[in-house]
């Protein structure tokens, strides 16, 4: 007890002591910490702690590196991890393309290897990954026949209001038959003419011809200001209706892009020809 009483005497003059008896004593730690230099030792420990910790996350797999994927014509900018493993992108190409990793060709410096990490085959920022193969739905929609496709837009144009009563082709219909359009044969089906289909109107009211090259496999539409020449297969489907009050000449579409907004419209068709045109397009024509 007595040799207790004396520090508290002298502890103004020997602080060091103090500071060595803090670690044994659990009391003493309060006192301890307002007396300078021991306190920042104290401190020390966690700052260096805290440096250890941040180092360890940065260098857990978290680095990224910016890519450019590039499938079908469409290209994508991608941050992703740099020790992550060739599967591990083609799932990431997964999310944003649809493609299934198994139909995925991924070429960086040739083909991707699918157990390697980027680092490890030395991706770089602004690398461009090459990706090559179709979806389910583009394998599907290749084999299935165009002439299911047609029937489907047959059975939703059956439940709209009629083509030749909307107002859109209600403007060039008013306009009358042509004088110079070519004559008509009701309830008969003939081949194509070997001339080029004229006298005809476009959605515009001018004047429009069809030319059907099957040697070149082109469709010619012809207009007084051009010629538009397309691939028969750039024309994913034909549509057709009768017009109100002259059922033997049809209003016809022919469809150019993934969407009605590109129909190409073509009035005043000779009711003959209808189906000897669909099934040009549509590819059956070497069949006559």
């Amino acid at each position: 007890m007595a040799a207790a009483a004396s520090p508290s005497a002298d502890g103004a003059e020997e602080p060091g002591m103090e500071a060595e008896e803090l670690p044994l004593g659990g009391g003493g730690g309060g006192e301890g910490g307002a007396a300078g230099r021991p306190p920042e030792a104290e401190e020390r420990p966690d700052l260096s702690q805290a440096s250890v910790s941040n180092g360890s996350d940065s260098e857990s797999g978290k680095e990224l590196v910016e890519l450019k994927v590039i499938w079908n014509k469409n290209k994508y900018d991608v941050k992703f991890r740099l020790d992550s493993t060739g599967a591990d992108l083609k799932q990431k190409i997964h999310s944003l393309t649809g493609l299934p990793p198994a139909m995925q060709k991924v070429m960086f410096k040739g083909l991707l290897p699918e157990e390697k990490t980027l680092r490890e085959i030395k991706v770089t920022n602004g690398a461009k990954i090459m990706v090559v193969g179709s979806t389910i739905n583009d394998v599907l929609a290749v084999n299935t026949p165009k002439e299911a496709a047609q029937q489907e837009v047959k059975a939703e144009e059956n439940k709209k209001e009629p083509l030749c009563r909307q107002k859109q082709h209600r403007k060039v219909l008013d306009k009358g038959k042509p004088d110079d359009v070519m004559p008509s044969v009701k309830g008969v089906q003939e081949r194509l003419p070997t001339v080029p289909l004229s006298g005809m109107y476009n959605k515009s009211g001018g004047k429009v011809r069809l030319t059907f090259k099957l040697e070149q496999d082109q469709l010619w539409i012809g207009t007084k200001e051009r010629t538009e020449k397309l691939p028969m297969g750039s024309i994913k489907n034909v549509v057709s209706e009768p017009i109100e009050g002259h059922e033997d000449y049809h209003m016809m579409a022919f469809q150019l892009g993934p969407t009605e907004a590109s129909y190409y419209w073509v009035y005043w068709v000779p009711t003959q020809y209808v189906d000897a045109i669909k099934d040009t397009v549509l590819g059956k024509w070497q069949y006559f």
